[in-house]
């Protein structure tokens, strides 16, 4: 994988297991657009009581950047699968919209 990843962990522990899926789909997207320049991916746990982790992704590639927020109660697991699946729905409109498969809205 060519694609400078960045991942940041906030009162989460890190472990191999949640690095390696956040690697995994971070590769995926790459299938999708391959001009990809770099992804950010932060992953948060907040309050005490009732945790619930919040998942941000930032992609960068020439010309234009996508950013997602994911929210998820108390399964790490399935909000790092939202932001993910939320991000690939995104970079394929816009790689759909420059090939010129959609036109596009003045």
């Amino acid at each position: 994988m060519f694609l400078p990843l960045q991942i940041t962990l906030r009162n989460v522990p890190r472990s191999d297991e949640l690095d390696q899926i956040i690697r995994q789909h971070a590769e995926r997207l790459q299938h999708f657009d391959q001009r990809l320049v770099s992804c950010r991916v932060v992953v948060e746990r907040v309050g005490h009581q009732t945790p619930q982790f919040t998942v941000r992704i930032d992609l960068k590639t020439p010309g234009s950047e996508i950013a997602v927020d994911r929210q998820h109660n108390d399964d790490v697991h399935a909000a790092i699968r939202d932001g993910f699946d939320a991000a690939r729905r995104q970079l394929e409109d816009r790689v759909r919209l420059r090939r010129g498969d959609v036109k596009a809205h003045p």
